[in-house]
């Protein structure tokens, strides 16, 4: 003798949420069946009914009414699947990140997945590709760095921070560097007519060379004011002709601190040139650290607003615009205001230490 079924009784509110799903066109069709299959028991009806009503096979009309008497609502959800075991362990990253610190096999500049997945042999390329998307590791891009090694980093990165942070009174600190190789390209530039009629501004790939010219500039801390000068080449004859530029726009009297990097015509061993202006004081940046000359950025201000794009068919051209520029710039200076009291040397830091743990 078969056993009875479970009786089924809906509150209110249920049935409400069953009828919905069971009418609803955008319910999974799965939930839509169990749905259905309650709301029959509901109306009293026997298994053997509602399988031939549904058509589906009663065993599938028992398991939903038992689950839904048990659990409710909640019980009509597919219970969590533990899903494949994995097939790699946790010893698998730590393995493809140290085949990565080795040389590519002969005959490549780099590695890809299939050469790291024939090089470990027991772990898939498809595997390999998925661990390197997760962790967004490009094998394709490059980095460039600079890390300074200079034994005196602290010492003059000290004494530079420290003429930004609080100058000498009554002194000038000026910031001085040289931008040298600008290249006087002409190009073609204007507007390009596209096809869906849209039109575009911006210049030929192809240029002409006419020349190039050199840059000295002299960035005031204190004020924002830069003063420039051109010259064909950068040596340090054409150094010291700024300097004298420079110098002599103050006060014979006035205190002259310059904050300088280690290009070699710029320290020489014997400087007689300081010895005959004594009030003139020579600031070196450390070693492989010139992000600590603020001339700089003003630098990367004048090749974005002045320089990147422009058509010269001279160097004459060039030192215009650049003089044009300087003009204008000066009109409404405004110094970098410095916040960082302390500085330390750039290191590379390991994005991927704590997969090797």
């Amino acid at each position: 003798m078969s056993k009875e079924p479970i009786e089924i009784k809906l509150q209110e509110t249920d049935r409400k949420v069953l009828d919905q799903w069971s009418k609803g066109t955008s319910t999974e069709q799965r939930l839509r069946l169990r749905s259905r299959i309650v709301l029959a028991a509901h109306q009293g009806k026997k298994n053997v009914e509602i399988a031939e009503e549904l058509q589906v096979r009663k065993a599938t009309v028992s398991k939903w009414r038992n689950r839904f008497a048990r659990q409710g609502i909640p019980g009509l959800q597919d219970t969590p699947r533990s899903g494949a075991p994995k097939k790699y362990g946790e010893e698998t990253p730590p393995r493809i990140l140290a085949q990565l610190d080795t040389p590519p096999p002969a005959g490549y500049v780099r590695w890809n997945g299939g050469l790291l997945a024939e090089a470990l042999q027991d772990v898939s390329a498809d595997y390999i590709w998925r661990f390197l998307r997760q962790h967004r590791i490009s094998l394709d891009r490059r980095r460039s760095w600079c890390v300074s090694t200079d034994p005196q980093f602290a010492k003059k990165a000290a004494d530079i921070v420290g003429l930004y942070l609080a100058p000498p009174t009554h002194a000038v600190v000026l910031s001085v560097d040289e931008k040298p190789h600008i290249q006087a390209l002409e190009r073609a530039q204007g507007w390009l007519r596209l096809p869906n009629g849209k039109a575009l501004t911006g210049w030929n790939h192809e240029y002409k060379r006419h020349g190039t010219t050199t840059l000295f500039a002299a960035f005031d801390i204190a004020t924002g004011q830069v003063q420039g000068g051109h010259y064909a080449r950068r040596r340090r004859r054409e150094f010291l002709d700024f300097m004298n530029e420079v110098v002599v726009r103050h006060p014979p009297d006035q205190q002259i601190h310059v904050i300088l990097d280690n290009l070699n015509t710029h320290k020489p061993k014997q400087d007689r040139w300081l010895q005959r202006h004594k009030n003139v004081h020579f600031h070196f940046t450390p070693t492989h650290a010139s992000w600590l000359n603020q001339v700089e950025v003003w630098f990367s201000i004048l090749w974005c607003q002045a320089l990147q794009g422009a058509s010269f068919t001279s160097p004459k051209e060039v030192c215009k615009r650049i003089d044009s520029f300087i003009q204008a710039y000066n009109k409404k200076a405004l110094p970098f205001e410095w916040k960082k009291e302390t500085v330390y040397p750039k290191t590379l830091k390991n994005k991927y230490a704590d997969l090797y743990k």
